[in-house]
This record gives structure tokens, sequence and C-alpha cells, in this order.
């Protein structure tokens, strides 16, 4: 495993989220998970760090990526990918 700063804001039950997890599993990262509430209200750190209540959020030192797993995808692709 490579050692990151990665956050990953996320649920279970959510698929975007278990898309994201499947790349930095197969990417080797290890990384830090916030599981959030069903109910987006009740999600105040999602808020607090993207401004937005949406899930998958990545955040990656200063890098945000807000409720969008292709994007965090494709940077973790990009960012991380096999050497």
């Amino acid at each position: 495993m490579r050692e990151t700063d990665i956050v990953l804001y996320q649920a279970e039950w959510c698929p975007y989220c278990a898309r994201v997890r499947s790349k930095l599993t197969d990417l080797l990262l290890a990384y830090k998970i916030v599981n959030v509430p069903r109910d987006r209200n009740l999600r105040t750190a999602v808020e607090e760090v993207s401004g937005q209540t949406g899930i998958p959020v990545m955040v990656d030192g200063d890098v945000v990526i807000a409720d969008d797993d292709d994007k965090i995808v494709a940077y973790l692709e990009k960012t991380y990918g096999r050497r």
C-alpha cells in the first residue's frame, strides 16, 4: 500500500462511492474513509469540505473533487496510476 493524504467521504450503499473505493484498492492506495449519513441534511462534514452534500467527495491535500466519481477516478489514475 502507498500512503496518501486521501480522505473519501462516502457511504457503503452508494454505487458511485464503491467505484471510487475499487479504484483506490486497485491502485494500492491507503486512504481514510468518512462515512456520511443517508440524509443529505445531516452531511455537515461533507458540506464543510466541499460546499455541497453529494457523495462521493475525495480530498487529497488541496484537491477537492465533489460528487463526481468519473472525475475522481480520472484524477486517481492520472496522479497515482501504475508506474
